[in-house]
């Protein structure tokens, strides 16, 4: 064969490559579109709808997957109006010990291991939060430790950002195990804790 009969044979190939790959790309390209539909930016405005939003405000009474709080005491910690002594769920050794760790985390950087309120930023010029060992708080129901982590307290701010509903609970839950280790009758204690006690005076 010459060589000009080979580049027209060439440039035949050529054409028919371009052809095919011409005709896959026109193939695809509807669903390429589709893939490719306009996205609005949060609050971009709209000529689609009259009021000239591209967001749509949910319908009325809508609302959102795992939010409905049917539960009046587990999300507010109020039975009839008043804190609740009670416990929405069960409280277990592992939800005490989840309480502790997020006490830990949480609550004792003001309110100290103990509760005694001498927590680290405290040492550091922060106000000093009250003992939870004093007379007042110990008679405070579940509830109330549960509505001022929720929504905090005089210069305590809220924690319902950070800390989710049972995890407050929990917190809530150990708070009361420190006030009873820090205020338990004696004879309430095994006799092995009961002699490792230090009697004032300097007597065991």
């Amino acid at each position: 064969m010459s060589p000009g009969k080979n580049r027209g044979a060439t440039r035949v190939s050529l054409m028919a490559v371009m052809l095919v790959a011409g005709l896959a790309l026109g193939a695809c390209r509807p669903q390429q579109q589709m893939a490719d539909q306009p996205a609005y930016r949060p609050h971009e405005s709209s000529d689609f709808y009259e009021d000239g939003m591209s967001s749509r405000k949910p319908v009325a009474g809508t609302i959102a997957r795992g939010h409905l709080r049917d539960d009046s005491l587990l999300y507010t910690g109020r039975t009839g109006g008043a804190p609740s002594a009670l416990y929405p769920f069960e409280i277990t050794r592992a939800g005490l010990e989840r309480g502790r760790e997020r006490y830990e985390i949480f609550c004792a950087p003001c309110h100290g291991q103990t509760g005694q309120g001498d927590g680290m930023i405290v040492r550091r010029g922060y106000r000093r939060p009250p003992s939870f060992h004093t007379d007042q708080l110990r008679e405070r129901p579940a509830g109330h430790y549960y509505d001022v982590i929720t929504n905090g307290f005089g210069v305590m701010p809220a924690y319902a950002a950070q800390v989710p509903v049972n995890d407050r609970w929990l917190i809530a839950a150990y708070v009361r195990t420190l006030q009873a280790s820090q205020n338990a009758p004696a004879e309430v204690l095994p006799a092995e804790e009961r002699a490792k006690l230090v009697i004032p005076g300097g007597a065991q």
